[in-house]
């Protein structure tokens, strides 16, 4: 006996309006394209009035030529018409005989590196604390945190030269102690301490954020399956927060790289001068066409790090999808 399939229910025609006519099928979901272009036209206009055009500017004075009688450099924007004399003298600088700019940009390499690591471990614990410890409290721990770095720049860095001088507080405690009067500023490390001291609150802000996130079972289910404080730190906190460690260190290092004021106010020193000091250097004079290539070339560098960033997260993304 053969089995026959069972029979396939009548069409149904959609139900009848009041009017008697069947009503129409509701249309799928379509985005309005439009909606969406007006909507990114503000940020796209800004991003090509205040980046695009300053930058091709910036090429333009770095592929362009020098003015004799000026002694000022001349901006040439056909590309056809470029020279490269400045980005020849750039790599002279930088890896030639006489590579004076290579030094300073090891130094600043290191310098970086250094006060990275430094802001890291002192960020960290504290982002720990108020994420972890700090109960209703995190506010309030925040602001303490937070509050002094309202302050300017400037009028920061001219606290620790009024703090670090001969005669300043810090100079009479090294005094008291039996350390005699050394001198403070002018020194590598003076240089690293302020950069710590100006760039640490947006790496405790962002470490915050993100262990803040940290759901308290997966830290209550590693206790559970025998790990100590110690080892739930080691195998659950930590690689947990590895993606706002890369983002806080992301937006620590990049403008670390370019700095200059800090360098300029705390020592002025030609034995600490970094690679933000040499561009500000040539952009006041007829080397202002090697400044501005050599600031693309810093630029350049600095997309390495972000475009590991961007991978690491879009990578991060698709594990926990």
């Amino acid at each position: 006996m053969a089995i026959q399939a069972p029979p396939e229910p009548p069409v149904t025609s959609p139900p009848p309006t009041a009017a008697g006519r069947p009503a129409r099928k509701p249309r799928p979901y379509q985005p309005n394209k439009w909606f969406w272009i007006l909507l990114a036209a503000p940020g796209m206009i800004w991003l090509v009035v205040l980046f695009v055009i300053p930058f091709y500017a910036m090429l333009a004075i770095g592929e362009g030529k020098l003015d004799r009688q000026t002694e000022s450099p001349v901006a040439v924007y056909n590309p056809f018409t470029w020279s490269s004399a400045n980005l020849t003298n750039v790599i002279r600088d930088l890896v030639g005989s006489g590579a004076f700019a290579g030094q300073i940009a090891w130094r600043t390499i290191w310098y970086v590196v250094i006060a990275s690591l430094l802001s890291l471990i002192i960020a960290y614990p504290a982002a720990y604390f108020v994420a972890r410890f700090a109960g209703r409290r995190k506010g309030f721990f925040l602001v303490l945190l937070i509050a002094p770095f309202w302050i300017s720049y400037m009028m920061r860095m001219l606290a620790w030269i009024d703090l670090l001088q001969s005669g300043g507080y810090a100079d009479k405690v090294m005094s008291f102690l039996g350390f005699g009067s050394p001198v403070l500023l002018g020194h590598w490390y003076t240089v690293i301490l302020g950069l710590v001291y100006g760039y640490i609150p947006y790496l405790i802000l962002v470490l915050y954020a993100g262990l803040d996130r940290i759901q308290p079972a997966l830290l209550e289910a590693g206790r559970d399956l025998g790990l100590g404080r110690s080892m739930t730190f080691v195998r659950v906190t930590l690689p947990l927060s590895r993606q706002p460690i890369l983002t806080g260190m992301l937006i620590t290092v990049l403008p670390m790289l370019g700095d200059y004021y800090t360098n300029q106010l705390l020592s002025g020193a030609r034995n600490t001068s970094m690679i933000g000091n040499l561009i500000e250097g040539q952009l006041s004079t007829p080397s202002a066409g090697q400044g501005a290539i050599l600031s693309l070339i810093v630029l350049l560098v600095l997309l390495i790090p972000m475009i590991y960033y961007v991978a690491a997260t879009n990578r991060s993304s698709q594990v926990a999808s």
